[in-house]
């Protein structure tokens, strides 16, 4: 049997980085957009909000777009950000489409804890690009998701998409 190590994972299944509390301090979302886009993963910039790749993604391509205001509660958005939000996230389909021609996504806001928000105490989009036969055996026996691509590579292919005006 062979196996595929996937060490960087054991992070964020630590809780290492995720936000005990609801202070900006000590928010990986509040820090990413501080800081340089490549290093970050940051995939483009709005006024309001922003797209990163998910550092932990579901599949490759997985972006996350996200107010830079730490809020945690859909409802608490204002109406640019909500209205900025809903445009990065029809902007980082169009996107990921060039890139990558996926055959679908999920699109989804897991608000709270309990509703699968890995870092709850700031909200943030994700963007799931899907492709038939995409799911294996892999996640569910392993609990390992096997990806084709560097998330730096990825990151650079999504930026220039977006910058193509692709998105």
């Amino acid at each position: 049997m062979q196996r595929l190590w996937t060490p960087h994972r054991m992070v964020y299944i630590g809780g290492e980085a995720k936000p005990a509390d609801t202070t900006e301090g000590s928010c990986p979302f509040c820090r990413i957009p501080r800081g340089d886009d490549e290093q970050g993963l940051v995939v483009a910039r709005g006024e309001r909000c922003f797209a990163l790749l998910n550092l932990y993604p579901y599949n490759s391509g997985h972006l996350m777009v996200l107010p830079y205001r730490h809020v945690s509660d859909y409802t608490d958005l204002d109406d640019g950000e909500t209205a900025e939000l809903a445009a990065m996230t029809k902007a980082a389909v169009r996107a990921l489409r060039a890139a990558y021609a996926p055959s679908g996504f999920n699109l989804g806001l897991n608000q709270g804890e309990v509703a699968g928000a890995g870092i709850a105490a700031h909200l943030h989009q994700h963007v799931v690009p899907r492709w038939l036969g995409d799911a294996n055996f892999l996640p569910v026996v392993g609990q390992t998701k096997a990806l084709p691509e560097l998330l730096a590579d990825t990151r650079r292919r999504l930026a220039e998409a977006w910058d193509r005006g692709e998105s």
